[in-house]
């Protein structure tokens, strides 16, 4: 029996040719910027030919320098063996804790995948083309990244003294504008809003605005210097506050962070939240975290003390910084990337800043001390190298 000759033409041989994944995306996405994250141990030793990463200091994302709370690993290691199991989906355990920690009711709580996922919600409930937020132009680089992901507008305020001017940002405010991100402490100038100013713009600011509180930062203050941000929840204003384990508990790698807002913005959070966000051991961790008290406080000892360190090196150096009341420090240095890339091929990982509009700094998480010493000694012969 003979093949018929009427075959169709493989796609491949098509006169037309075929669209691409980037024709067939939504319009605007291939012009989003990606987010720039700082850069692992590990891919920093292989770049640098080294067998092992031993001897490299990352002081690049202000992870906490001593590591994760001691009860969140025990917890870890206990929870190993159930990981066969899917998670919580509510967090009921977790959200009952913070609940008797913060003294709000569980409605006014919502467990995610890290701050980034409380954005990335944010952006799914409240934004979409024809509106706007309002940021300071040096402040967290994810939210104008969330506003482009909707496709909203973001009206960027410059920052007076590198700390949010809460005057200017009120007056970018507009019709259009359904969100407001304060970051305090502000990352990455590492200031602090005072409470004074905040309540002034919180009591300004029109009712069609949600005021976003991104407190990451906020439990390395001292209590008595923490602006007093949940009461304002309590009173069923439209705030939302975002909190996270990663920097003080030291539980960057599970990524898991909260929300603390009015019932109604938690329901709505929660129909855009996808099912098992936060996984078991992150829950799990988290609670353990949350009760151990003497590594917060051994936490804020490190920070104080390093900040101190660093300072005073820079200082005696002749190098300026910007005071910072948490545990990153941005620090003057002329040429900003050319200095990070030489300071990593001494074993030492910063963060350049340009990116954020600052390419004369560099930002620095304080270290242990010998960190805080290798830094400021590889930064003193890099400048020297750079000056020559």
């Amino acid at each position: 029996m003979r093949r018929s000759n009427n075959r169709k033409e493989p796609r491949s041989l098509n006169r037309q040719k075929a669209p691409s994944f980037t024709t067939l995306a939504n319009p605007h996405i291939p012009d989003l910027m990606t987010y720039e994250p700082g850069r692992p141990i590990s891919e920093v030793a292989r770049d640098l030919g080294l067998e092992s990463d031993d001897g490299i200091d990352k002081l690049a994302s202000n992870e906490n320098a001593l590591g994760p709370s001691p009860r969140a690993v025990s917890a870890m290691q206990d929870a190993a063996a159930s990981m066969h199991l899917y998670p919580d989906g509510g967090s009921f355990y977790l959200k009952r804790d913070l609940s008797a920690r913060l003294g709000v009711d569980t409605s006014r709580l919502l467990i995610t995948n890290g701050s980034n996922e409380a954005i990335e919600l944010l952006g799914h409930v409240f934004l979409g083309p024809g509106t706007e937020i309002v940021m300071s132009q040096q402040a967290f680089v994810i939210y104008r990244l969330v506003a482009d992901l909707f496709q909203a507008e973001t009206r960027a305020v410059p920052a007076k003294d590198f700390t949010h001017d809460l005057p200017a940002m009120l007056e970018a405010i507009t019709s259009r504008t359904r969100l407001v991100f304060i970051a305090n402490p502000n990352n990455p100038t590492g200031t602090q809003v005072s409470a004074e100013a905040l309540d002034r713009f919180l009591n300004a600011v029109p009712d069609h605005v949600i005021t976003i509180l991104d407190e990451a930062y906020i439990e390395l203050l001292e209590e008595a210097d923490q602006p007093p941000s949940v009461s304002y929840v309590l009173e069923n204003r439209k705030i939302v506050i975002l909190r996270t384990f990663s920097k003080t508990y030291g539980l960057a790698g599970l990524r898991i962070g909260y929300v603390v807002a009015p019932p109604e913005a938690i329901e709505l959070l929660n129909r855009a939240r996808q099912p098992f966000n936060v996984t078991a051991m992150a829950q799990l961790a988290a609670a353990a975290a949350l009760q151990d008290v003497a590594f917060v406080e051994k936490t804020r000892k490190l920070v104080t003390e390093g900040l101190s360190q660093i300072v005073s090196g820079l200082e005696a150096d002749g190098i300026e910084s910007v005071p910072s009341v948490v545990n990153f420090l941005l620090v003057k240095v002329g040429k900003g990337r050319a200095c990070s890339d030489a300071l990593q091929r001494k074993h030492v990982i910063v963060r350049p800043m340009d990116g954020y509009g600052l390419p004369e700094y560099i930002r620095v998480t304080v270290g242990t001390r010998e960190q805080n010493e290798r830094f400021l000694c590889s930064l003193r012969e890099v400048l020297a190298e750079v000056d020559g």
